[in-house]
């Protein structure tokens, strides 16, 4: 389905009442469209445990506004049902998604992390000093270049 109305006017249907008694369910599991506007936004919510995570949101059952108590879980299986034609779990989801270098290139950060360096700042001392008459961009690149030079003399 296109739209969380689409899902509330489906609900209405099934479980009596109107379409805004469903609003707040369907709004939550589409949230994610915030973020991501494809289909993959679905991996976030629309599965058996994104279920049990409405339920928690919004109780067990809601009162709609015929007087009849309908389950939360209920309302929520429609919504997933209709956009993905079953109930996937996690692991569904997660199979589907190619790992990429950054997911596993992990470190351990130092217990204090140092604040990067001023170039500007450096470069504009060197200017004041007549130490260089090198554009910013030009000076940044020679002390780079230096400084691979002595890496390379200590690493051999």
């Amino acid at each position: 389905m296109a739209h969380p109305n689409h899902h509330a006017e489906s609900s209405a249907r099934k479980f009596g009442g109107v379409p805004a008694d469903y609003h707040a369910i369907h709004d939550w599991f589409d949230a994610s469209k915030a973020h991501e506007a494809l289909p993959v936004h679905r991996a976030l919510r629309h599965h058996s445990h994104g279920i049990f995570e409405a339920q928690q949101v919004f109780g067990r059952s809601l009162v709609n506004s015929d007087g009849r108590a309908v389950p939360v879980r209920f309302v929520a299986e429609q919504h997933v049902r209709e956009d993905c034609r079953r109930i996937p779990s996690v692991s569904d989801w997660l199979r589907g998604i190619p790992v990429a270098s950054w997911m596993v290139n992990g470190v351990i950060l130092p217990d204090s992390e140092r604040v990067a360096p001023d170039h500007q700042a450096d470069w504009r001392a060197s200017v004041a000093a007549g130490q260089t008459i090198l554009g910013f961009e030009d000076w940044l690149a020679d002390r780079e270049a230096r400084e691979r030079s002595v890496s390379a003399r200590i690493g051999s």
